[in-house]
């Protein structure tokens, strides 16, 4: 029996995904859970596994359509099985993508692979080769699928490799990818109707770094890890969450929700955008697995592979821009969460130790709050044992 294939729903409240690629073509072998699709929502781009296992068959989306939540896209089938003739009824009305209905009528044999299509061309790009007379067919797309751009009629008419990052022209507005476009609608939003209100404190880190410097041998001796700032601030950020749950929950819209859960959001910078990927049960875990799945969660973020786990469930999110040597600065809050941590770079600061004058590494951090979900009391108690946390790693690390 042929197994339908739908555009998930990765997130609350998503009515619509963004086909970016297919990773199989029609009529190849797919084995049940093997990267089948990459789908962008409004929080990042997301590699979807498949449901089942057989031969695709039966695409009716396009690279590039915006398909609603549920609609079915494509079909698994057995060996010599013909995926149904229309797609079956999934409660979300409307095509999956731009094709035309006589397209969609004959049901074609699922072993034989759809023919290769004309290039698919931007309009900017295929204005540009009439106008520098560059032959279309033979370029090779830098675009999501292969999409030929602007960027890659100039390289060629260059002579030299095509970018895989088009930039708009001098003076032509750049359109926006969804997660950025969305992000801004966002960010907007939170900005405009959250009750953000700020908390900063200045943070002695020397024992932070002592700590750091005396436990990455044991968190290193795995390749290709390293223990970083960002490792231990999200394993004594948790720790200090267990003792405040409201600075852990999230607002409904009428209520607060008490998450049972501390899942830690890390702010992740992609070519378009930032992405926010979710370490879970960051309190339950030991550095070594922290620091492997910040590893992990940046590498697939940035390679667009993320899961749908992989965005899904945060409770509370950690943007640090030290590394960009951003002193101080103020996040927006990700709803339904009630609160960001936003961390700058440690440096070099005379500070008074003592009543005498001394150098020590300093870290900033702001904790932005929705006032709905914690008072003010509340949110300096937080930084208050969060601050002791970082002071005096060892006694929360235990």
């Amino acid at each position: 029996m042929a197994i339908s294939v739908v555009m998930p729903a990765l997130e609350m409240a998503q009515e619509n995904g963004k086909l970016l690629a297919w990773k199989k073509k029609e009529g190849e072998h797919v084995a049940k859970g093997e990267p089948l699709l990459e789908v962008e929502t409004d929080k990042a781009v997301v590699e979807v596994e498949s449901p089942g296992e057989g031969i695709l068959a039966g695409i009716s989306a396009d690279v590039g359509a915006e398909i609603p939540v549920g609609q079915t896209i494509a079909w698994l089938v057995k060996p010599g099985e013909q995926p149904p003739a229309h797609p079956a009824p999934s409660g979300v009305s409307g095509r999956a993508s731009s094709r035309k209905d006589s397209a969609g009528a004959a049901v074609r044999p699922a072993a034989i692979p759809t023919p290769s299509a004309t290039p698919q061309i931007s309009p900017k790009a295929r204005r540009l080769a009439k106008e520098l007379g560059v032959e279309i067919s033979g370029i090779p797309g830098s675009g999501p699928d292969g999409v030929i751009t602007a960027e890659d009629v100039q390289a060629l008419a260059a002579g030299v490799k095509p970018s895989v990052s088009p930039v708009a022209a001098p003076g032509e507005a750049a359109p926006l990818g969804q997660v950025a476009r969305v992000m801004a609608e966002k960010t907007t939003q939170s900005w405009t109707s959250v009750p953000h209100f700020f908390l900063s404190r200045d943070v002695d880190s020397t024992e932070l770094l002592k700590k750091q410097k005396e436990l990455a041998p044991g968190v290193e001796k795995t390749p290709g890890l390293k223990l970083t700032v960002t490792d231990l601030l999200v394993r004594l950020t948790a720790k200090v969450l267990e003792k405040h749950p409201k600075i852990n929950a999230s607002w409904t819209g009428n209520n607060i929700r008490h998450n049972d859960e501390i899942n830690i959001t890390l702010a992740i910078a992609v070519q378009h955008g930032v992405v926010g990927a979710v370490i879970h049960r960051a309190n339950t875990l030991a550095l070594p697995e922290i620091s492997a799945q910040r590893r992990d969660l940046a590498e697939r973020a940035r390679g667009n592979k993320l899961r749908p786990r992989d965005i899904t469930g945060g409770t509370f999110t950690i943007s640090n821009l030290g590394m960009f040597q951003v002193d101080s600065f103020l996040a927006i809050i990700a709803p339904p969460q009630a609160a960001i941590l936003a961390v700058g770079a440690i440096s070099d600061r005379v500070v008074a130790v003592d009543g005498k004058p001394e150098v020590r590494p300093i870290l900033n951090m702001s904790l932005s709050t929705d006032h709905r979900v914690a008072d003010g009391a509340r949110a300096a108690e937080f930084l208050r044992d969060l601050a002791d946390a970082i002071a005096n790693p060892s006694r929360w690390l235990e």
